[in-house]
Order: C-alpha cells, then sequence, then structure tokens
C-alpha cells in the first residue's frame, strides 16, 4: 500500500502546511461514529459470516443470493448496478451460487438475452437464515430505544446513503416500496 505524503500533496498544489489547516473545515471528524459505524458493521455481517463459512461462501456471496431473492427477476446488468462491482467479480461468485444450486438464471421473456436470475428453495432458506440472525441482532440493538428509534435509525441510514445514482432496487427502498418478495 503507498503512502501518502501530505507534505508534498500541498507542495505540488501551491499552498503551505500552515494554509491548508487554515482552510480546512473546523468541525473536526466524527470518530465516534465513525468507528461506532465501523464495529456495528463488522458485528452486523459477522454473525452471517459464521454461518456462510461453513457453505465456503463469503461476504460477495451473501450481497448475491439476499437481493437476487428478495427482487426476484433482478437482471445480471441490475445487480452488477446495486453492488456496484465489475462483471468479473460477479462472474465467480454467480457461478459459485448457480452451481449449487442456490440460484437460477434464466432467459428474459421479452428479450431472450437477458439473464434473471432467482433464488431457489435451497437460497431462500438461506437467506432466511442469515436475515434471521441480522435481525436478533438489529432487534437487541433497538429494544432499549423509545418507540421512535426505529424510525430514527432508518431515517439516519437513509441520509447516509448517496442519492445521485440510485439503482433500481435503491429507488424502491428509498420510496418506501417493498420488495417483490415482501408482496408475493
Amino acid at each position: 500500500m503507498a503512502d501518502i505524503n501530505f507534505n508534498e500533496l500541498i507542495r505540488q498544489s501551491g499552498g503551505s502546511p500552515g494554509e491548508a489547516a487554515a482552510d480546512a473545515d473546523p468541525q473536526p471528524p466524527r470518530w465516534d461514529i465513525i468507528e461506532l459505524l465501523f464495529f456495528a458493521y463488522r458485528d452486523f455481517v459477522g454473525d452471517a459470516d459464521h454461518v456462510l463459512e461453513a457453505f465456503g461462501f463469503g461476504r460477495a456471496h451473501h450481497r448475491v443470493v439476499h437481493f437476487v431473492c428478495r427482487y426476484p427477476g433482478l437482471t445480471v446488468a441490475d445487480l452488477l448496478d446495486v453492488l456496484r462491482i465489475t462483471k468479473q467479480s460477479l462472474s465467480r461468485v454467480l457461478k459459485q451460487l448457480l452451481d449449487e444450486g442456490y440460484i437460477v438464471q434464466r432467459a428474459g421473456d421479452s428479450d431472450r438475452r437477458q439473464r434473471l436470475l432467482f433464488a431457489t428453495a435451497k437460497g431462500e432458506a438461506l437467506v432466511e437464515k442469515l436475515a434471521r440472525l441480522q435481525t436478533e441482532r438489529i432487534d437487541r440493538a433497538l429494544r432499549d430505544l423509545p418507540p421512535a428509534g426505529a424510525e430514527a435509525v432508518g431515517k439516519f441510514l437513509r441520509a447516509m446513503i448517496d442519492r445521485d445514482d440510485p439503482d433500481k432496487v435503491l429507488q424502491t427502498i428509498l420510496h418506501g416500496g417493498a420488495s417483490a418478495k415482501d408482496v408475493t
């Protein structure tokens, strides 16, 4: 990993170290929230990691099977948008999930070139198991909050999401819509 030489960057920009500090926002970084988010995420996904490990899967597998299960008929292109990863990154994970029977792929009705993804019963069972683990953690965290606490947490998390280029799934979530799985 390359080290960043801030003095060199400041010199190249024509400024001095003192000027950079003076131009900086007076608000210090929110170390408390930043670190809490790191640890909360670590433990939130860690619950699922232990289960996934037994299957030879990792976090990428979890994300793929989760969104395919929650949004049946999601295209490979849409999944790439949701996960913001390359085709190459998705290819290995998707192949393993297809080969092991967690996901099936079908051609689109109107465009046969389109690849639509669906979770199998095996995939749905895995997603359900992982979601229950994560729901238990969420419920424990919300237990001591006032009734409006869950709403405040949801509002905070929505505010943390970049909305400049939402994919189809994010648009559904942000507009309060249910996944296709919730209405079927």
